[in-house]
């Protein structure tokens, strides 16, 4: 892959995703590889062994993990009900790779939360309780799968379980999730809104009134 990387991509990436040391990336490395890029090597790769995807998302550099993310989305959406139990597995059993907010968005509800709407939500419940940001992240965005179907429960338990969490990455996935609850239930949101609203953090209650009406946002704020 380093025959396509680009330098100045990889240096405009590192600063990007925060890698400096104390911020959320610290340490995180880059090829210079666009999105586009990888997505189409992706379907080339198809097929590939799950031994070398796993291979791949434990690899230092960040396109690479993502990848390999690419990979079992493609795997998965071709898969036989077994298959897609392997997939979700595999996820599971990988989520410390799983390591930035992009790989995380990019895969958790088209992976994780796909296979689990309609089956027992506990492996959400675990993660949300790590002390890894990332599995934490990882629980809030697989609900996006449910919230357009219809099926808004677990966000707003989820939502409720993370009131309290100090990273502002799981603010703005919480606020972000209670938006697209709002977009398809307004008064789902609201409810959460009405209840949580004075002790929720500032960025996500901002995240989650984004397309509410001015006056709204304003008395909310």
């Amino acid at each position: 892959m380093r025959t396509i990387s680009d330098p100045g991509i990889a240096w405009q990436s590192a600063k990007f995703f925060k890698t400096g040391k104390g911020e959320y990336g610290e340490g995180d490395k880059f090829l210079g590889i666009r999105v586009p890029v990888l997505r189409k090597i992706a379907k080339e790769q198809i097929n590939v062994e799950f031994t070398e995807i796993t291979e791949l998302l434990a690899c230092g550099f960040h396109e690479v993990r993502l990848l390999a993310l690419f990979i079992l989305i493609e795997r998965y959406n071709k898969a036989s009900e077994q298959e897609k139990k392997f997939i979700a597995n595999l996820y599971l059993s990988n989520t410390k790779c799983i390591n930035s907010w992009d790989l995380v968005d990019a895969s958790a509800h088209k992976i994780l939360g796909d296979y689990l709407e309609h089956k027992d939500k506990s492996p959400l419940y675990k993660l949300v309780r790590s002390s890894n940001l990332w599995e934490r992240r990882i629980a809030m965005i697989a609900t996006l799968k449910f919230i357009g179907n219809g099926h808004f429960d677990d966000t707003i338990r989820l939502a409720g379980l993370l009131l309290k969490d100090n990273e502002d990455l799981i603010h703005k996935a919480v606020g972000w999730m209670l938006r697209e609850v709002g977009k398809r239930n307004l008064e789902c949101e609201l409810d959460f809104l009405n209840r949580y609203s004075k002790v929720m953090p500032r960025t996500m209650l901002r995240y989650a009134i984004e397309r509410l009406p001015q006056e709204m946002r304003y008395e909310y704020l």
